[in-house]
């Protein structure tokens, strides 16, 4: 949940049949490079584990620490790039116990890995760091560590770093194709003050210096910009869920004072998005690292097993409809999309940020499927149609590769009606919930392509899907369908036939002729479907709203 913009559905999109684009593309530089490409000097080793301790001075808003990664060597190289933001610095890279050489440059870091790497060796390297890090200026958007205080003035701490990335605040791979297998946190704190992390809490350890640590501990891979503390006067109440998997363990960690707000407003929605989504999607992709929803100081976050939740306590976005249409306002928005990011986002990551469409599309369809699970299709119908309103058509879904750009804002709800759209397509409600649920099993725990998710869907749904993917992901158009009525000897046939799309755009679609729904199979040529002798056609009500499509009756 990183770039949705509530301002973006309070007023209509103006840019709805744009065509494709030709603005200039943004001009990227050496150091976006470094951090969004797969350099030679990370690709030849994988992340196993980090253990990662960090100690936060909360009065003068710095930390410090050290990050042990445990790397497998997948090739012979002896450069490792290490990631670290500024105006952090690195004090000492160890391994062996002994000191290695490095190069900075800009915020990445090139180690001169003394000894000889052999191919499958696993090995670790400890880096040593210090500094004050980037505050961030409005989380979760503009991103970097949050030093607030709460309502009762306590200190209220964390990070949030999607898309800027996690060596904002700790060194490490910043870049989402290598995911660690698992991680230990270690995080030392102001005694007085509760730590929740993502995992399973291990221990805590007083050092009687006025200073706690506190260990979590993740089994399950995680993508960086997940791993986060959470540093205030927290309570807990602890929850069970018998799900697909057995029992989860569900908990609630919210500042005390709002213990009972979130127990009554959080937690119904909370369970009833776990069985929603489970019915849609298969198992919870963590039940042994358990599931926390945790008060944070901005509005929300998918930090794998520790979701951050900022919404007031308001259904919907901060009490707003983001549809328009009123059912967005029977549940609570964070809730339920920052939870669908556990399947599309944590279970199923996209390798480059470009491809963020997977994430967050998938998530904000998440929210028509918890609507249609307890509240009915009507309900899931009207709210996807009524997000269309946020779309803006301003640039493509997929954002520019290997320099970390993600793609338009409309990925939440552009993406949400072009999945909507492919269901109507694949017209089979119960194949297409084996293709959801196939997905997060196929890609279990995984880092994908988009062509991946594309393929899996079109093989799966025994439909070519390939030009509807480049139509709504590729470009800004969005098809228009042509149609007329001709009167051929005494029977009449519907004309009709796709334009402002790409070439070769042949996407099926329902359409109602004399009060009956059918599927025709337009071409961007002209082509006949025959009809009844007295075909009637509403335009109004001509096309299925449910396709993500414009209509315009010719003569």
């Amino acid at each position: 949940m990183k770039r949705y913009l509530v301002i973006l559905f309070l007023i209509s999109a103006t840019g709805a049949h744009a065509q494709l684009l030709s603005q200039q593309q943004p001009a990227f530089t050496h150091a976006d490079s470094l951090r969004g490409s797969i350099t030679k000097e990370r690709i030849w080793w994988d992340a196993l584990h980090y253990n990662l301790s960090v100690q936060f001075d909360i009065t003068h808003k710095s930390i410090s620490g050290c990050n042990i990664i445990t790397y497998k060597v997948l090739s012979p190289y002896q450069t490792m790039q290490i990631d670290l933001m500024e105006p952090l610095m690195i004090d000492s890279i160890m391994q062996s116990g002994k000191k290695l050489n490095y190069r900075k440059d800009g915020n990445a870091y090139f180690v001169a890995i003394a000894e000889t790497q052999y191919i499958f060796e696993i090995n670790q390297l400890e880096v040593y760091y210090h500094g004050i890090p980037i505050e961030a200026k409005n989380p979760p958007w503009d991103g970097g560590v949050i030093w607030k205080k709460d309502a009762e003035s306590n200190p209220w701490v964390s990070v949030a770093c999607q898309g800027v990335g996690p060596s904002i605040w700790f060194p490490n791979k910043d870049h989402q194709y290598d995911e660690p297998d698992s991680v230990t946190i270690n995080i030392t704190a102001d005694e007085g003050l509760e730590v929740v992390s993502n995992g399973r809490h291990i221990k805590n350890i007083d050092n009687h210096n006025g200073y706690v640590t506190h260990t979590w501990k993740v089994n399950n891979p995680i993508n960086n910009y997940n791993i986060i503390p959470y540093i205030g006067k927290y309570g807990q109440k602890h929850n069970t869920y018998k799900g697909k998997n057995g029992t989860l363990d569900v908990d609630l960690f919210f500042l005390s004072y709002d213990m009972q707000k979130a127990t009554e407003h959080v937690l119904p929605d909370l369970l009833k998005t776990i069985e929603a989504l489970e019915y849609w999607y298969g198992p919870y992709p963590f039940y042994n690292d358990g599931f926390k929803m945790v008060e944070a100081p901005h509005l929300g976050m998918e930090h794998q097993s520790a979701i951050a939740y900022g919404n007031q306590f308001k259904n919907g976005y901060l009490g707003f409809d983001l549809s328009g249409t009123g059912v967005g306002l029977k549940w609570d928005y964070i809730v339920v999309h920052e939870s669908a990011h556990e399947w599309f986002g944590n279970n199923i990551t996209t390798k480059d940020i470009a491809d963020m469409w997977v994430q967050e599309g998938f998530a904000q369809y998440s929210e028509v499927l918890f609507t249609e699970y307890w509240f009915g299709k009507d309900d899931a119908n009207t709210y996807v149609q009524g997000v269309r309103e946020g779309i803006a058509n301003d640039r493509p879904l997929i954002g520019i590769y290997n320099v970390n750009q993600e793609g338009s804002g409309d990925m939440y709800p552009k993406g949400a009606n072009l999945i909507h759209t492919i269901r109507q397509v694949i017209d089979n409600d119960s194949l297409f919930r084996e293709i959801l649920r196939g997905l997060n099993g196929h890609f279990y725990h995984q880092v994908v392509r988009t062509e991946q998710i594309e393929n899996y869907i079109s093989t799966h749904a025994g439909i070519n899907l390939d030009k509807v993917f480049d139509q709504y992901l590729r470009n800004t158009q969005i098809p228009q369908l042509e149609y007329k009525l001709v009167k051929e000897k005494k029977n009449y046939v519907l004309s009709s036939r796709w334009t402002n799309c790409i070439e070769g755009f042949d996407m099926p679609v329902r359409v109602k002729v004399n009060d009956q729904w059918q599927m025709i199979y337009p071409t961007t040529e002209w082509g006949s479907t025959p009809v009844s002798k007295k075909a009637k056609i509403d335009d109004m009500d001509f096309a299925d709203k449910n396709f993500y499509i414009t209509t315009i009756r010719v003569e």
